[in-house]
C-alpha cells in the first residue's frame, strides 16, 4: 500500500512538511485521477452545450435552427470523446486504487471474503454487512477486471483487510463509531455512490449518442422525451461527478490522510464548533446568492436570441467596433 509521497515528518516543528515535489507532482495517483477530473469536466461542458442547443434546436425555425443543430452535434462530440476519456482514466484509476486502497474497492461491491475472478453486482437487495444481502445482477470476474486487469485476479476483502489494519495500526482507528480494529468505511454510501457514479455516467454517454444519430443528415427530431431529456442532460454529468467525489471521500474512511492520519484526528483543537458553524453558515449563504445570480445569467443568455450575421455589404472592419458584452462571468 502506497503512503503520502513527498514529505517528512518535521519533530521540532510536529508537521508533515513537503521535500520532494517532483515526487508529489508524479505520483501515480495523481497522474491518472488529473485526467479523469479534466475529461469529467469536459463531459460536462460538452453536456451543456448539447443540451441547451438541442432546447432551442427543437424550438427554432429557418437558418437558425441549422446553427442550433450543428451546436448539438459538436456538444454531443465532445461529450462521447471526454467519456471515452472518463472511462479509460477510470478503469486505471481503479487498478490503482485497489493497489493502494484496496479497502475502497472491496467496500464498492461490498465484498467481504477475498476472492478470485470476483463478480461485479449491477445492484443488490439487503443490508450489505456482510450477511443479508443479494445480489439481483451480477457479471462473473468484472470486479476482479475492474481491480487487477484480469478476470482471474484476486480481490482482497473486507475480513481480511479488517485484520490487517488491526495488526499494523492498531486497534483504535479514533472515531467513536467505529468498533475496534474496524477500518471500514460505510459500506452502503461506497457500494451506492460507485454504481450512480458509473450508471449516471453511461446514460449521459447514451444520450449524447443519441441525440448524435437524430441529428445526422440536417434531421430534426421531435420526439418530446427527447427534448425533456436534453433538458435534463447538462445536470446529469454533474451528478455523476459528485457521485464519484462523494465514494472517492467516503471510500478512505476513517483516514484524513491513508496510513497516517485518521479523520477523527485531523480535527483543528484551536477551532471550537460555533467558528466552524458560523463560517458554513456564512459560505452556505454566500454561494446560495451566487447560484441565484448565475442561474438568471445563465438563462438569460439561453433565451437571447443569437446575433444577426454581419451584412456582406458592411464594410465596417468588425475588429476595430465595441460590441455590447453579451455575457460576463
Amino acid at each position: 500500500m502506497q503512503h503520502p509521497v513527498g514529505y517528512q515528518y518535521n519533530p521540532r516543528t510536529g508537521r508533515a512538511e513537503l521535500h520532494d515535489f517532483f515526487a508529489v507532482l508524479l505520483n501515480k495517483v495523481q497522474l491518472v485521477t488529473f485526467p479523469h477530473v479534466v475529461t469529467a469536466a469536459y463531459m460536462t461542458a460538452g453536456a451543456f452545450v448539447a443540451g441547451i442547443a438541442f432546447w432551442r434546436f427543437a424550438r427554432s425555425e429557418g437558418e437558425i435552427k441549422e446553427t442550433f443543430r450543428r451546436g448539438v452535434r459538436t456538444g454531443a462530440s465532445v461529450m462521447l470523446v471526454a467519456g471515452l476519456g472518463v472511462a479509460i482514466t477510470g478503469d486505471v484509476s481503479g487498478k490503482i486504487m485497489t493497489e493502494v486502497q484496496p479497502m475502497k474497492m472491496a467496500a464498492a461491491e461490498g465484498l467481504y471474503d477475498s476472492q478470485s475472478k470476483a463478480p461485479f453486482s449491477i445492484f443488490t437487495l439487503g443490508s450489505l454487512n456482510g450477511e443479508h444481502h443479494k445480489a439481483i445482477i451480477e457479471v462473473p470476474g468484472l470486479l476482479s477486471f475492474l481491480g487487477t486487469g484480469s478476470f482471474t485476479g484476486e480481490v482482497k476483502g473486507i475480513n481480511d483487510l479488517r485484520a490487517e489494519y488491526k495488526a499494523q495500526y492498531g486497534q483504535d482507528p479514533g472515531a467513536k463509531y467505529y468498533s475496534p480494529g474496524d477500518y471500514t468505511p460505510i459500506i452502503p454510501v461506497t457500494y451506492w455512490t460507485f454504481r450512480f457514479m458509473i450508471g449516471v455516467g453511461l446514460l449521459t454517454a447514451g444520450i449524447g449518442l443519441l441525440l448524435l444519430l437524430t441529428t445526422r443528415r440536417g434531421r430534426a427530431p421531435t420526439n418530446q422525451w427527447l427534448v425533456h431529456g436534453a433538458i435534463v442532460l447538462p445536470f446529469l454529468p454533474i451528478a455523476a461527478n459528485a457521485f464519484g467525489w462523494l465514494f472517492t471521500e467516503m471510500g478512505r474512511q476513517p483516514w484524513a490522510v491513508f496510513g497516517v492520519m485518521t479523520t477523527a484526528n485531523g480535527d483543528s483543537p484551536g477551532v471550537s464548533a460555533g467558528y466552524v458553524a458560523t463560517s458554513m453558515i456564512a459560505y452556505i449563504l454566500l454561494y446560495a446568492v451566487l447560484i441565484v445570480i448565475e442561474v438568471k445569467l445563465m438563462l438569460a443568455a439561453v433565451k437571447a436570441d443569437l446575433p444577426p450575421d454581419p451584412s456582406p455589404d458592411d464594410d465596417t472592419d468588425a475588429g476595430d467596433t465595441d460590441r455590447p458584452l453579451a455575457f460576463a462571468y
